[in-house]
Order: structure tokens, then C-alpha cells, then sequence
């Protein structure tokens, strides 16, 4: 009987170890870069998972609209293709309401 047991208790333990080492951290990672991802903000300096540098302009619920350095050029992103931020960007209203007032498209006349 003991032996029966021993090689289920055996698979129980093999199984907790896999989840305490492989799959809990990776959940957590993926938490940490889903909260990375909700909190983006207008200023923000990030770096998408292709290797892309820029500057946030302007957030929607699942497009990011970078501003690159050079020649201040803009590209749209899906959300989940920012990898990491490298720098927070600064409260400074002024500086957003600017930003915003580019990105926004110019109202026609009637």
C-alpha cells in the first residue's frame, strides 16, 4: 500500500514544484506588463517589443501613437506591442494639452 501512495505523492510534489517555479512567475510577469500597459501615459518614452524608440502623443483604449526623434515622425501601435518604458514622462500640462491639440484632427466649417 505505502508504495502505491509513494508514486502519487511522488506527481502531486512534481506538479507543485512546476507551479511554484514556472508557472506563478510568469502569471506575475505577465500582471506586471498588463499594469505597465494600462497605466501608459501622454509623455511617456517607451520601447516596443520590435526594438522601436519613442515618445507617447497620444493613448486610446488599444492604440498608442509614438513620436519618433527623428524628423518627428508618428506611428500608431497596438498597446501589446510596447515592451518596456524606458522613462516616465513628466506632469507638465502644458506640454500634453499641446501634444493632444496636434493629434487631433482639424474640425471642418459648416
Amino acid at each position: 500500500m505505502p508504495q502505491e501512495y509513494s508514486g502519487i505523492l511522488m506527481m502531486v510534489i512534481l506538479f507543485a514544484v512546476m507551479y511554484f517555479m514556472m508557472i506563478r512567475p510568469q502569471k506575475k510577469k505577465d500582471k506586471e506588463i498588463k499594469s505597465m500597459r494600462d497605466n501608459l501615459s501622454i509623455g511617456d518614452e517607451v520601447i516596443t517589443i520590435g526594438g522601436i524608440h519613442g515618445k507617447v502623443v497620444k493613448v486610446n483604449d488599444e492604440i498608442i501613437t509614438l513620436e519618433m526623434a527623428h524628423a518627428k515622425q508618428r506611428v500608431e501601435f497596438s498597446k501589446w506591442a510596447i515592451g518596456s518604458v524606458a522613462k516616465k514622462g513628466k506632469d507638465n500640462k502644458a506640454e500634453i494639452k499641446d501634444a493632444v491639440e496636434e493629434t487631433e484632427e482639424p474640425k471642418e466649417e459648416e
